[in-house]
């Protein structure tokens, strides 16, 4: 706790200057650059050695690769059964949730086949984990030169303290679909569409999230696109089915039951049914994503802001989203979601290199004292609701980031006028 505390304070700094106008020659640059991408690495391959946790999801990754090897659906079997005992192993033995099948969509039970196919255990996956991460830095920093970026800001995402806990550390498959995402915007800024939208199809078929941003591929991509990518999705779950049936294994139980660090949802719990709530995340992150699509978007040369008021010409030059049109409609759609456990903000991370999404920034440092559960889980106290105090402080953070950026903005926005104001007298 201690150790991630301090990081996330010496990342807050390190964004700080990140986000400042460069101060190195370009050739200068490109070594500070090398240098902080081999710290990160370093750091990385060093959580590589730390052991995860008895409850750690990865447990649960290894066995679903395990079953679909051994020819069973993961979604039908359950950890606990007696009958099942017979297929588990040293490491699958003591895996959270065990009363319920799996609730990871197609395209993640089979990369978890893939990776046991190759080798069965927890490193094998962690290591492939990493390898996606390392992969997301390739992708980001030629991102960040099409637009016209410095190529230093891949260090607001490399360095960010929750890679190497949630990645190298503990393993969570959401880096698997952070990395397909970031493929398929790479793949729109190079209008090579039907592997955008393919790309964006197996991001969601890794976890649902990235679903809310839809309405900024609308006309960004063909229909034909579109239907590829569907039907691309719809081969995943082909190995799955069951009596015809699409399966959702403990999905619906997930919606009933689970509940974590998610403040919106549990205002609302006591007035509206969990999967209505669940529904109403969706459609904030949509309205969130749709805002942005008809507000601004990129300039195709410069990377640039085009707001609503640009001219027809510019705005038909439109391409590529900002990354704050990424960010936000998943942060939002997040936050009213009844569990908002820190490697969620995985997704998130390859986006926050504007002082725009200061906000979510600041997130994904607040929400480190939640890991005080998983100490308690570690003193042998049950699973429990978060203390007050931890939820104050991580979304107190978060709105005091967002009221100086606010504020902020309202500054700015006064002087532009006032020098207009000047201009027009003069």
């Amino acid at each position: 706790m201690v150790s991630l505390t301090v990081a996330g304070i010496a990342y807050l700094l390190a964004i700080r200057e990140f986000l400042a106008p460069p101060k190195f020659e370009r050739r200068v640059a490109k070594r500070v650059v090398v240098f902080g991408l081999v710290l990160a690495a370093v750091w990385n391959i060093a959580f590589l050695r730390v052991p995860s946790g008895p409850d750690d999801d990865i447990h649960r990754y290894v066995w679903d690769g395990r079953l679909q090897r051994l020819g069973y659906n993961p979604y039908l079997i359950i950890p606990s059964d007696p009958a099942a005992e017979r297929l588990h192993t040293a490491e699958t033995r003591n895996l959270n949730n065990p009363d319920l099948p799996t609730p990871y969509p197609a395209g993640a039970e089979l990369f978890f086949r893939a990776v046991t196919a190759i080798q069965e255990s927890i490193f094998a996956l962690k290591v492939a984990f990493v390898l996606c991460e390392f992969a997301i830095v390739f992708v980001l920093v030629d991102l960040l030169r099409r637009n016209e970026r410095g190529a230093h800001l891949v260090l607001a995402y490399s360095w960010n303290p929750l890679l190497a806990i949630e990645v190298a550390g503990s393993g969570h498959i959401d880096i698997v679909g952070t990395l397909l995402l970031v493929i398929s915007v790479a793949a729109l800024a190079r209008r090579w569409r039907p592997t955008a939208a393919v790309a964006f199809g197996l991001a969601v078929a890794v976890k649902f999230l990235p679903i809310v941003l839809l309405p900024l591929y609308w006309k960004r991509i063909r229909i034909r696109d579109a239907a590829l990518a569907v039907a691309v999705v719809g081969v995943l779950y082909v190995p799955f089915l069951h009596r015809g049936r699409l399966p959702i294994g403990s999905l619906d139980a997930y919606v009933q039951s689970f509940r974590f660090n998610g403040p919106v949802f549990a205002v609302l719990d006591h007035v509206a049914a969990p999967q209505l709530l669940v529904g109403l995340a969706v459609l904030v992150g949509f309205f969130t994503a749709a805002w942005f699509r008809k507000n601004f978007t990129t300039d195709v040369g410069t990377g640039s802001c085009v707001g609503i008021s640009a001219s027809p010409v510019r705005r038909a030059q439109r391409a590529e989203f900002l990354p704050d049109a990424l960010a936000w409609p998943m942060a939002a759609s997040l936050l009213c979601a009844p569990v908002v456990f820190p490697w969620y903000l995985l997704w998130l991370l390859p986006f926050l290199v504007s002082l725009s999404t200061l906000p979510i920034i600041v997130w994904t440092v607040a929400i480190i004292p939640t890991y005080v559960m998983w100490h308690f889980r570690a003193l042998g106290r049950p699973w429990g609701a978060l203390p007050v105090w931890v939820m104050l402080l991580e979304y107190g953070c978060v709105a005091t980031a967002g009221a100086i950026l606010t504020l902020s903005s309202l500054k700015r926005a006064r002087t532009r006028r006032s020098s207009r104001k000047v201009e027009v007298m003069k």
